[in-house]
């Protein structure tokens, strides 16, 4: 089995619940959610990343001493990912992942992260499975939008409003006030953007 994979490297997780940790991510070729503001529009594509086995990315995580591997993108849920899951998880990490919902969620994982996106809704299966949900606000209007998929997912969910990296400025103040009228949500925050880490 094998995927297209546009990157793959060792940091630290910059936003949501595992903010901070260490953890290995790999990012999937291969979006048909077409945000405008995506900051790796050339992960769309799948065609122009290089495919990796299964064996050969779990062999470079595995050289890295964290035990958290992050499978991003582009939009990972496009693929079955049972294999690189299941390939993983021998190796003792925990499997987390960041999709827009928009696809089923193929896989057997300890962590989802689901940012739903206007451009192309999430599913209500997939918004059932999340761990955390992490809306990106770029307007005011993206608050009613988080509220409205609040309703969709589970009571342990926790809720994350986190400011579009360019209108970061603009967008965090109505969050902290947002936030303090709604203590059910809380803020999540680029940090691998502030300290300049991938």
């Amino acid at each position: 089995m094998s995927y297209p994979v546009m990157e793959h490297f060792y940091t630290l997780q910059g936003e949501g619940a595992y903010s901070g940790q260490a953890a290995y991510f790999i990012r999937l070729g291969g979006c048909d959610v077409g945000c405008v503001w995506c900051d790796v529009k050339e992960s769309w594509d799948a065609s122009v990343h290089p495919t990796m086995k299964v064996d050969e990315i779990v062999a470079l995580a595995s050289a890295q001493p964290g035990r958290i591997a992050v499978i991003t993108g582009g939009e990972p849920a496009m693929y079955n990912l049972t294999a690189l899951c299941d390939a993983l998880h021998s190796k003792g990490f925990r499997v987390h992942i960041e999709t827009s919902g928009a696809y089923p969620i193929r896989g057997s994982f300890d962590w989802i992260t689901l940012s739903p996106k206007k451009f192309k809704a999430p599913i209500d299966e997939s918004l059932a499975k999340a761990n955390e949900l992490k809306v990106v606000v770029y307007n005011k209007s993206d608050f009613k939008w988080g509220e409205e998929h609040a309703q969709k997912v589970s009571d342990k969910c926790i809720l994350y409003l986190q400011p579009e990296w360019s209108k970061k400025e603009e967008m965090t103040p109505s969050i902290i006030s947002y936030i303090q009228a709604h203590p059910e949500w809380q803020l999540s925050l680029q940090t691998h953007k502030y300290i300049n880490i991938p």
